[in-house]
């Protein structure tokens, strides 16, 4: 008989409060301080802080700990910063949708502005020569996509509809948000309502919503079949509330409308005489104000010129190559979702654009004999997803490229991208600036210019 393996319990936290000075803000939008150490000379392990700000000094209790850092939550701060304000908000704090809103939303955009460049120069060896103007555009009502966490509680007979907490085991139980564009963030309670009218209100896992210009759709996922009953009640609130509802009995596929049956999603880019149709599943920039914007200043970045072949990758429905079109001879669009790149052909048809050609394409994959890589591009854009574009930038003939625009949403794998640019492929970054895309969280939303 094998000897009985043994299990190693986790060490059981001590919740007694203690006392920390806060001198840094993570990634996360957490605070960071120190506990002293007992050994005179070293520095004392690192706590990360959830509702703690630079330059305080908090009341903690340790929520969870490992060999190398410790984490922690604000029972009471002791002495505030001056860049504290008060979260408008109830959920702040228990909720994980936000994290900074206790913060300034000037300090915010410093906090993300040093995140970048931070991460440029430890991960890539990189500095701008420049430092772009933080783009912003409103800090709420802005998010027009989203999902939100569904559970039943039986025990409270009622279901909960929000994020999930910042204890991610749980969901949070909203009433409003703040960050949603009105349409959603204020009808949560009512949306909480009608599920728990539904006999099925406890198959329901989630429900998705997205926004075009003229409706705004919620995607039920179920488990299991809705009965009649529960279809004439879902259509009864689309109706009253003015939703387009669609069902989702399985993976994205099965996405189908069940009430009204043609659903107008598009949003259109005034600024350049396009509209963009998608699906309600499909990847759009959340915050549309801030999108138009960021639009504008990576094609001033990119200078487009009339007689320019211009390459965009990770194209998704045309976001960026649509508006080029407008500018350039021609730009070649390449996305790795075939659902996207169909819906980017219809969009470009659909808004008379004969000189966008699309490519459904892995990036991550060898590359170097498809047809778009082999034929002459004076210019790149791209905008990939947190992972990066460091598999394509290696099979890319770079030397061709005048200038790269590179929008990102994380600033790790754009460093490591502008490290092996600058450092491996005679590139200069020229500059580099955030994007305020998601106000009141941590992600940092950045862009590039890179020029031979």
């Amino acid at each position: 008989m094998p000897p009985e393996r043994h299990v190693a319990r986790s060490p059981r936290i001590d919740k007694t409060p203690f006392e920390l000075s806060i001198h840094d803000l993570s990634h996360d939008g957490r605070g960071v301080g120190r506990r002293p150490s007992a050994v005179q000379g070293q520095s004392g392990k690192a706590v990360f802080v959830s509702g703690a700000l630079p330059g305080e000094r908090v009341l903690v209790e340790q929520t969870a700990r490992s060999r190398q850092f410790d984490q922690a939550r604000t029972l009471k701060v002791l002495e505030a910063s001056p860049d504290r304000v008060d979260p408008r908000c109830p959920h702040f704090g228990t909720c994980g949708g936000c994290v900074l809103q206790h913060l300034d939303p000037t300090r915010q955009i410093a906090a993300k502005q040093h995140t970048l460049l931070e991460n440029l120069e430890r991960i890539g060896h990189v500095k701008p020569e420049s430092v772009l103007p933080a783009l912003t555009e409103g800090s709420w009502g802005y998010r027009r996509k989203g999902r939100f966490s569904v559970r039943r509680v039986e025990k409270k007979d009622r279901t909960l509809i929000g994020f999930r907490e910042q204890d991610p085991r749980f969901v949070a139980d909203l009433r409003q948000c703040h960050t949603l564009i009105p349409q959603i963030g204020f009808r949560i309670q009512a949306l909480g309502a009608l599920v728990d009218s539904l006999d099925g209100r406890a198959d329901i896992p989630q429900i998705e919503f997205i926004a075009g210009d003229e409706a705004i759709a919620l995607v039920v996922r179920h488990l299991n079949p809705l009965t009649p009953a529960d279809l004439d009640r879902l259509t009864a609130f689309a109706q009253a509330e003015n939703f387009a509802i669609f069902l989702q009995p399985g993976g994205n596929h099965t996405v189908h409308p069940l009430w009204p049956a043609q659903v107008p999603l598009s949003f259109r880019l005034a600024r350049w005489d396009v509209e963009l149709a998608f699906r309600p599943l499909d990847f759009i920039q959340v915050n549309a104000r801030l999108n138009e914007k960021m639009i504008a200043h990576a094609l001033s970045l990119l200078d487009p010129q009339p007689g320019e072949r211009v390459l965009d990758l990770f194209c998704g429905l045309g976001n960026f190559t649509l508006p080029l079109a407008r500018l350039v001879g021609e730009v070649v669009g390449v996305e790795g979702e075939a659902g996207l790149v169909a819906r980017a052909r219809d969009n470009a048809q659909r808004n008379g654009l004969a000189n966008a050609q699309f490519y459904a394409a892995d990036l991550t994959l060898d590359q170097r004999n498809a047809p778009w890589m082999k034929q002459g591009l004076d210019k790149l854009l791209l905008d990939p997803p947190r992972s990066g574009a460091i598999e394509v930038l290696r099979q890319l003939p770079l030397k061709q490229f005048e200038r790269i625009v590179y929008v990102s949403c994380h600033p790790g794998s754009l460093a490591r991208d502008a490290g092996y640019l600058v450092n491996e492929c005679g590139f200069r970054l020229v500059s580099a600036g955030v994007m305020d895309m998601f106000p009141h969280t941590a992600h940092v939303e950045s862009i590039a210019l890179f020029q031979r």
